[in-house]
């Protein structure tokens, strides 16, 4: 039975030898991403509200939010090793975060056509019972290409991204809106960048290259 983040009576999960492990978050792109690793660990969806405070840029607020959750998470959950991660896409300072919907999808991607657009995506990692607490930020530059109204559409219809960062689903067919990217971390772009992520691991006691045998 997967816990939730407001159990009255958390049940530490199953993870690693080390420590339990928990991502905090209910994306299925991070889950996939986070699954690469082949750690054992469970999902808990943080409630945290994730409305920009007054002249918060999207940088800040990437990082606010991701360490939120995983905050909000470990106050459950404290002997676990628990990651929060955010993404905000920033089109010269204005944050554009899920569409949630068809018509904000268009005028997202209309807004972002011939743009360079830096997603900000945060990670954090939170252990209450030891007291550790890291949270990184990777920034990925990416070119949109001069979209046509058309394509637009054919592309949300196809894709139907409307839960990701910016209307843009880079390990779909949206790689065909763009022009270019720019980052350090490949994995960054889909909502959870791994390097960064083992780096805060290992330094959170989680065992990422064990014996073949301890691994799930």
């Amino acid at each position: 039975m997967r816990p939730s983040a407001d159990s009255s009576a958390p049940t530490v999960p199953p993870g690693t030898p080390d420590r339990p492990l928990i991502l905090g978050s209910s994306s299925r792109y991070r889950h996939e991403l986070l699954s690469r690793l082949g750690l054992a660990f469970e999902v808990v969806s943080p409630a945290v509200d994730e409305t920009p405070q007054p002249g918060e840029d999207p940088a800040a607020l990437a990082l606010r939010l991701a360490l939120a959750k995983a905050r909000a998470v470990a106050a459950n959950f404290p002997q676990a090793v628990v990651i929060g991660s955010d993404q905000v896409a920033d089109l010269g300072g204005l944050p554009l975060g899920k569409p949630g919907s068809h018509e904000r999808a268009v005028a997202q991607l209309r807004q972002m056509r011939g743009q360079t657009v830096i997603f900000q995506t945060a990670v954090a990692v939170v252990c209450a019972a030891s007291g550790f607490e890291q949270v990184e930020l990777a920034a990925v530059k990416v070119r949109f290409r001069d979209l046509g109204d058309e394509e637009i559409e054919n592309y949300l219809r196809s894709e139907q991204p409307y839960d990701c960062a910016g209307s843009a689903k880079s390990e779909g067919l949206g790689i065909a809106l763009l022009e270019s990217i720019d980052n350090d971390d490949p994995t960054a772009l889909v909502g959870l960048p791994l390097i960064r992520t083992c780096r805060m691991l290992r330094a959170a006691g989680i065992t990422l290259l064990g014996p073949a045998g301890a691994r799930p």
